[in-house]
């Protein structure tokens, strides 16, 4: 088994995890005292037309329950378990705890080293992250498991010290070369995503007077023009991915690919809360979905599709914090929907069935032409 250092991390060639194309998952968030069994939630999932969920750890009831369903798991290592990951030894310990047991009956996909680590104060977590990651590779290398499972970690949208306009995206000074570079560099040569926490609510909620809510909703509106680039950003989604881009390659990585490891917005708030209502919550939803099956990409990276992970599959009434915390659910633990919402494909908005609608026509086409010069 070969072992990476962070000053001499190198592969026989690039190693690359292809995404052909992008998709819908959900974060399922257990910290509630009244949600439904792990074997209620397969149907619940399996109804609204999602195959990849994402746990806030590798709970072992749940990747268990999940066997041979047609739903994907990206799993975590709980941040206050990052030191177990400081030698080979307990990468290989945790692996085995966590993953073995159930792969591949139980299609883990990725593994999540910390979430929203560098975000905060702890440097001494900061510092576990990126060996606790290359010790996890390693070990899924020795298994043969490195193309099967991606490893990363996931930030919150605030390691960013500039957004706006997004072309001055950077992040912040104090971490970017010190925690951010190395990482980015594992990325790269693993092939795995960047994975951002993107909320454009939390934005509104800030600055509710200046900025449009027809903006943060993917609603009709005339648009904001990043004067730098002249790229024209019609939701703040896609400003938020794009400054998170510019950041990414102002440290020198041009071509990672970002996932989005968590979007929502609640649907309810206290008072001081703009904008957190079940209306808009089911329009954030609605119109992020039809977005993303668009195939769009964003203004910097059109048609670039990826995964995004929506948050979260039910309100956690155990949440600490503002009102907000405790509502960003799409159902309620009863297991009825908070709002309305259909992730659903359509013929006229997804990309990859026009494209399976055209092959078809152009078929027939020819099939008639032939008929036609045979009479």
């Amino acid at each position: 088994m070969k072992h990476f250092l962070v000053h001499d991390f190198a592969l026989p060639g690039p190693h690359l995890i292809v995404n052909t194309s992008g998709s819908l998952g959900i974060n399922y968030g257990m910290v509630a005292d009244n949600l439904p069994t792990p074997a209620k939630v397969v149907s619940i999932i399996q109804s609204i037309n999602i195959s990849k969920a994402r746990l806030y750890d590798a709970n072992q009831l749940v990747l268990s329950t999940f066997r041979n369903t047609d739903i994907s798991f990206v799993v975590a290592v709980a941040n206050e378990d990052l030191g177990s990951l400081s030698t080979t030894k307990g990468s290989l310990s945790w692996i085995q705890e966590n993953i073995l047991p159930y792969y591949p009956a139980t299609n883990i996909i990725g593994i999540v080293v910390g979430n929203e680590i560098f975000s905060g104060t702890d440097t001494t977590q900061m510092s576990q992250v990126l060996p606790g990651m290359m010790n996890i590779y390693n070990v899924l290398s020795s298994l043969g498991l490195e193309k099967k499972i991606n490893v990363s970690t996931a930030h919150s949208f605030a390691v960013l010290s500039s957004s706006y306009p997004p072309s001055s995206g950077a992040f912040n000074p104090t971490i970017a070369d010190t925690y951010i570079r190395p990482i980015l560099h594992f990325l790269a040569q693993t092939g795995a995503p960047f994975m951002i926490n993107a909320y454009p609510f939390f934005a509104y909620k800030a600055d509710p007077t200046t900025i449009s809510l027809a903006y943060v909703l993917f609603e009709s509106n005339p648009g904001v023009l990043d004067p730098n680039s002249g790229l024209r950003y019609y939701n703040m989604f896609d400003a938020q991915l794009d400054s998170v881009y510019y950041a990414i390659a102002a440290l020198g990585y041009q071509n990672l690919s970002l996932e989005v490891s968590e979007t929502g917005w609640p649907s309810a708030g206290d008072t001081d809360e703009v904008g957190a209502s079940i209306q808009n919550a089911q329009t954030y939803h609605n119109n992020l979905f039809q977005h993303l099956q668009s195939n769009a990409g964003t203004p910097l990276k059109p048609n670039k599709t990826m995964n995004v992970y929506i948050f979260a599959l039910f309100n956690e009434d155990l949440k600490p914090g503002p009102t907000s915390e405790r509502n960003y659910g799409l159902f309620y633990p009863d297991g009825t929907k908070v709002f309305n919402f259909s992730f659903k494909q359509t013929i006229s908005s997804s990309g990859s069935l026009k494209r399976h609608w055209n092959l078809k026509l152009g078929y027939l086409l020819v099939v008639a032409c032939l008929c036609l010069s045979l009479q």
